[in-house]
């Protein structure tokens, strides 16, 4: 059977693939741009709006024979439809058909856009979407110039209906197309929209607690076709035609969402370029054409009044103002005077050019200690080895596929990773969860249908800290699971270190590339490991030669001078007071001060992601450039140009005049770069289904890529490197003594994280801090939902309230990170619940 068909559109043949969706074909091979309001080429048809009717026809056949009947002329007749068809529900056949400049399908598109604006508001003028609204172009593109309905029967309804804390509902926009509905129900799986009513009064409306309960809703104002839904964040913030867009990569996690900032000079920031809005940028190897929530509304940190604006020097016992001048010689004099004994503590979220200056400074002044913050996740190792093979692309995983996932919480740590892997799951893959408690994965995971689907997968529960167990002895205490995972055409097993120490993590990576190894799923596409690395260059890290071994050797040998460059460490590490105590020189580089000020003998600001070049390697190991957006805050520097100007004034190099030249001079020393140039990173390609043109209708506001997609760095076994397995060691079991229960830190997405606290639109998101109880455990402790209880662990000391459920493993708490001012551990350890206060009683 051939894998493509002939089809006519307007008296033009195209060949195009076979089982493609008519306006897909279309618009990909012809052109041609079918008018929609419905379809979404990422979504099931269901020609619910009826504007892509077309004419069509497919070849006669002798019902005797079969064959094709024949014109005199020796061409194929064609049997047209008596009636005209939506093109979103038909799919391509050889011989086909299709008319769509006929003055039956004009009048047909004339007619539906009539009926849609019989109740629809004037109000373009005002509208959010007004210069990029479908609506409003496919009027003037196919519909009447005037209206023959009555004014006074005209409906009016709620202009500002909050769907929830995020999202607005002008009902009176709408259409009904039930795209955000189908959106949330098919891609996401968070069906937390639906209609209510029926004829007329047919509205949208929320059906969870709180509204709109999902980490993806802003992608609903993206593809709506009018200005029905709105962010809360953008309402009212600008016109489309005033925003420049800019390419850029999302700071929050691994996952490398490309985005695109919409750019304005603006009198609130001083007549600078200011983030009006975060769109998503289409990337079908990263994003395809979403983005979560916290990428999308978690940008306002970048101009906070509470970011380090100018440079600070120690005078006496407290630090003062100064000026990159006075500044720069003196840390020069004060890492040389060093004799060697320096080292760097480098966060996840400093790019590539960043990484690597530091690296040149501390190495040129004899040092050789390069740390990786946080030092949590011991993966990047075996990722670098047997990581997901070359030309992985998560969206092509499908039936024949499996997928597991162990000591991760996707949807809270790398939510488009959990998006992606969820669609994996719909189209057939195997999908396992393994964790020592229920996650929002899992649920898919055991779900069994849905969407009228059926849908394979399985959940593994274990105790907190066995992990790497569980992978090592997976064919042993799980047979079936591991033998359907042996046997899938493509594999890709996810690690993070959820309930794990640094050890842990590396065991549990070592186990589950063994496992690749054996199952012979590495070195090709689609297969290998991949690790919930934290922030957005946690590969970056690893390439660059910054590891948390490294991190854990700094702390317990401290250097005479310390550089901490976008790490928090007060507020990661409960225990960061004390070792902090024991270094001569402090120099910290920072947005925020989280009380390393202290202890620091200079406090230096450095720009964020959005004021200057720069790139990150995502979680599969793609090398992902973004560009200078933002207006710069107050006095400060890009980290490699801060790092690259004390190199100068130390007389160990001369200050690189850009970013790009940095990039240079890496791709030229890293052979895990070899040729990854900005303008390598920048090029791009033709990608499917091809949106952000004009035509906004079809695949909605989602800019198209212009930016580069990126460069994904080999594995040693793409290069050929056969990989072995290597003996694993699993680290002991905490000790628990008498009445003490396992502390297992976890990550809850909307967090109390410095960076995070000025993005206000997401705070009443956040979680009252709490702990999670096994129910068997808190009646033990006389502890009842609710009740106020104090977690001591370790040097980390807070108080919360309890969440007593079954969703955790007995003898094991779960204790989100970053929830409340104090630190709490950063990975697996013993700790007390005491309580300290009885729950209030609903209604008190």
């Amino acid at each position: 059977m051939s894998d493509t068909v002939t089809i006519n559109i307007d008296g033009m043949e195209y060949e195009v693939a076979a089982g493609s969706n008519l306006v897909d074909a279309a618009k990909w091979h012809a052109g041609n741009d079918i008018p929609v309001f419905c379809y979404h080429p990422k979504m099931d048809p269901v020609g619910m709006c009826r504007m892509c009717l077309v004419e069509l026809g497919t070849p006669a056949r002798d019902r005797a024979t079969g064959e094709v009947a024949l014109n005199d002329d020796g061409t194929p007749q064609i049997r047209y439809f008596p009636k005209l068809q939506t093109a979103c529900t038909t799919v391509v056949s050889d011989g086909m058909h299709i008319k769509t400049n006929t003055q039956e399908v004009i009048d047909a598109r004339n007619d539906v856009l009539e009926f849609l604006l019989t109740s629809h508001p004037l109000d373009c003028p005002i509208c959010d979407k007004g210069g990029e609204c479908p609506l409003q172009n496919l009027t003037m593109r196919h519909g009447p110039q005037s209206s023959r309905m009555y004014f006074e029967d005209k409906q009016l309804l709620d202009k500002h209906y909050p769907l929830g804390d995020l999202i607005f509902l002008d009902r009176e926009r709408c259409i009904q197309c039930a795209r955000c509905v189908r959106f949330q129900d098919e891609i996401v799986g968070d069906d937390v929209l639906a209609f209510h009513e029926r004829g007329r009064r047919l509205q949208i409306i929320t059906n969870s607690d709180p509204g709109f309960d999902t980490y993806f809703s802003g992608n609903t104002t993206d593809i709506c076709p009018v200005g029905a839904l709105t962010t809360g964040d953008f309402r009212f913030g600008a016109r489309p035609w005033e925003l420049n867009e800019v390419p850029s990569i999302s700071p929050w996690d691994c996952a490398g969402e490309n985005i695109s900032l919409s750019m304005r000079l603006d009198r609130d920031f001083d007549g600078k370029a200011m983030i009006k809005r975060v769109m998503p940028r289409q990337n079908e190897w990263v994003n395809e054409i979403w983005i979560s929530d916290k990428t999308r509304f978690g940008h306002h940190f970048t101009r906070s009044e509470d970011r380090l604006q100018k440079p600070h020097l120690k005078s006496g016992s407290q630090l003062r103002e100064s000026d990159w001048k006075t500044v720069l010689p003196q840390l020069a004099a004060t890492l040389q005077n060093a004799g060697g004994d320096i080292a760097a503590i480098a966060g996840s979220g400093m790019s590539n050019e960043d990484l690597w200056e530091l690296r040149q400074l501390i190495e040129g002044l004899g040092g050789t200690r390069l740390g990786a913050w946080p030092p949590t996740h011991g993966a990047a190792q075996q990722v670098a080895q047997v990581g997901v093979g070359a030309g992985t692309n998560l969206g092509q995983l499908g039936r024949g596929d499996a997928i597991l996932v162990i000591a991760s919480d996707l949807e809270e740590e790398v939510p488009m990773w959990r998006l992606r892997i969820k669609q994996a799951q719909d189209r057939g893959a195997y999908l396992v969860v393994a964790n020592a408690r229920r996650t929002r994965l899992e649920d898919f995971a055991i779900q069994g249908a849905r969407n009228d689907k059926v849908v394979a997968g399985d959940a593994i529960r274990y105790a907190a800290g066995e992990a790497a167990a569980v992978m090592r002895d997976l064919k042993k205490n799980h047979a079936d699971v591991a033998q359907r995972l042996t046997a899938a055409d493509n594999l890709v097993i996810v690690t993070g270190a959820e309930g794990l120490t640094l050890e842990g993590s590396q065991a549990l990576a070592q186990a589950a590339a063994n496992f690749l190894i054996e199952t012979k799923h590495v070195g090709r596409p689609n297969n290998g490991l991949l690790s919930v690395l934290p922030g957005a260059n946690g590969m970056g890290l690893h390439y660059l030669g910054y590891s948390p071994g490294a991190t854990q050797e700094i702390i317990a040998n401290p250097p005479k001078v310390l550089i901490v460059v976008g790490a928090d460490l007060l507020d990661d590490d409960p225990s960061a007071r004390g070792w902090l105590e024991s270094i001569d020189t402090v120099i910290a580089a920072k947005h925020f001060d989280d009380g390393i000020s202290e202890y620091a003998a200079h406090l230096l600001p450095i720009q964020s992601f959005a004021e200057r070049d720069g790139s990150f390697v995502n979680g599969e190991r793609r090398v992902q450039r973004f560009y200078t957006a933002q207006g710069p805050i107050g006095e400060s520097l890009p980290a490699w140009k801060l790092f690259g100007s004390i190199r100068q004034a130390a007389g160990l190099a001369r200050l690189k005049p850009s970013a790009a030249t940095v990039m240079l001079e890496l791709s030229q020393s890293v052979d895990d770069f070899d040729g990854m140039t900005y303008k390598a990173l920048a090029e791009v390609e033709r990608q499917f289904p091809d949106v952000g043109g004009r035509d906004q209708y079809y695949g909605g506001t989602a800019y198209t890529n212009d930016g580069g997609l990126g460069i994904q760095i080999a594995s040693a076994a793409d290069r050929g490197q056969k990989p072995k397995t290597a003996k694993l060691t699993t680290p002991a079991i905490i000790d628990v003594g008498e009445n003490e229960v396992i502390v297992m830190p976890i990550i809850c997405l909307y967090n109390r994280q410095r960076s995070f606290r000025p993005t206000l639109l997401l705070e009443p998101r956040i979680l009252s801090p709490f702990v999670i109880i096994n129910s068997a455990d808190a009646e033990q402790m006389g502890i009842a939902h609710g009740d106020a209880v104090e977690v001591v662990a370790g040097e980390s000391r807070v108080r919360v309230h309890a969440q007593v459920s079954d969703e955790i493993s007995r003898g094991a708490v779960a204790l989100p990170r970053h929830m409340t001012d104090e630190a709490i551990p950063m990975s697996l350890m013993s700790g007390v619940i005491n309580r300290v206060t009885e729950a209030v009683a609903s209604g008190d």
